[in-house]
């Protein structure tokens, strides 16, 4: 029997795509073969790779003058690849700090550069963004690094910040979630476990005006010019991860594309909120004006009940609830594949739990 999951990664899938997935999977294209099994380089998995690219620049409306790429090693990696793209030692990049993943860019970005702090969340403890007219911007930064929205504290960008440099934008459980001006950016990245697909891929919209820029130490496989220069196959690419990411872009302009399912994800986040405000009970301790729409982190009025709500939860089909080891209570992550209903089921049992522990 399917869950309703609200795991934040590796995260729910649309169930017609992993039907659809699973029916091919031992022939695929009628050639007898799984998708998995095909050369990468052969004429029926370029074009399926081509039609994947297509359908996520008509999703997004990417600008001509941007390279998509299909990555490995998730978006961590590219905390790495991004300073050894665009900066050298000498550079200087501005980063935002709003919590966990911000912070990791932070710090792996200082092997490679240095790194401004422009701002930082830290008073908050998390909770809250600072205003952009106190962040202390660097003139001729080589870029701007920003985590639009933090999976663990569950704070989300309201806005996109005026940079006046390059912006560089880790949207790994945002994007694709609401419609996007990618023209703002220079570079977005997103690991696809939330939003896109299994886990390993890795997606990558860079301005072209950016790529060749690379240190003569860049591996190969991270040098965004080389890997544009092949159409993401300089070497092997995780072609299970691409045909299934291909699979979820059909699948979103089936919905009617991320109009629909910007309005969808806003209403379940905003029932998911409603109910916990109104509780008593539960408590969410993000600033209102930034609260996530991906990923709601809420605690509940007795703490020893926790492991009680999460059994209760899991009896009625409800997983992956826990809240991340470093905060602790619940966290419910509800991106694109989430379907609205599993968001009533979830806010009636809490209601029900509410009634009888409080």
């Amino acid at each position: 029997m399917r869950v309703y999951n609200f795991s934040p990664g590796p995260a729910v899938l649309p169930r017609e795509v992993l039907e659809q997935a699973r029916d091919e999977l031992l022939d695929w294209n009628g050639d007898g073969m799984s998708v998995m099994e095909v050369s990468h380089r052969g004429k029926a998995f370029v074009a399926c790779a081509a039609e994947a690219e297509a359908d996520l620049r008509e999703l997004l409306a990417i600008p001509a003058g941007y390279k998509v790429l299909f990555m490995q090693g998730g978006a961590t990696l590219q905390f790495s690849a991004i300073p050894l793209n665009l900066t050298d030692r000498d550079s200087v990049v501005d980063h935002v700090n709003t919590g966990h993943w911000s912070k990791k860019a932070t710090s792996e970005a200082q092997r490679y550069c240095k790194v401004n702090v422009a701002a930082d969340a830290a008073a908050s403890k998390y909770c809250d963004l600072p205003a952009q007219t106190e962040w202390r911007l660097t003139p001729g930064a080589a870029y701007l690094h920003y985590t639009p929205n933090e999976t663990i504290g569950g704070v989300e960008f309201p806005f996109v910040p005026e940079a006046g440099v390059p912006l560089v934008a880790d949207m790994s459980s945002t994007i694709l979630s609401r419609p996007l001006d990618v023209s703002r950016f220079g570079l977005i990245y997103a690991g696809a476990q939330k939003n896109i697909g299994p886990a390993g891929l890795c997606v990558v919209i860079v301005r072209e005006e950016l790529l060749g820029r690379a240190r003569a130490a860049t591996p190969s496989v991270l040098d965004f010019k080389l890997v544009a220069d092949d159409n993401s196959m300089l070497n092997t690419p995780p072609t299970f991860g691409w045909y299934f990411a291909g699979l979820v872009f059909k699948w979103l302009k089936r919905q009617g594309g991320l109009a629909h399912m910007g309005a969808q994800n806003r209403a379940k986040a905003m029932k998911l909120y409603r109910a916990i405000d109104e509780s008593g009970f539960y408590t969410n301790p993000v600033a209102p004006a930034c609260r996530s729409w991906m990923n709601v982190p809420f605690t509940l009025a007795r703490p020893e009940l926790d492991k009680t709500f999460v059994a209760g939860a899991r009896a009625a089909g409800l997983v992956n609830l826990e809240g991340h080891r470093s905060v602790g209570g619940m966290r419910a992550s509800l991106y694109n594949a989430m379907p609205p209903e599993g968001v009533d089921v979830l806010v009636a049992f809490m209601g029900d739990f509410a009634r009888r522990h409080a």
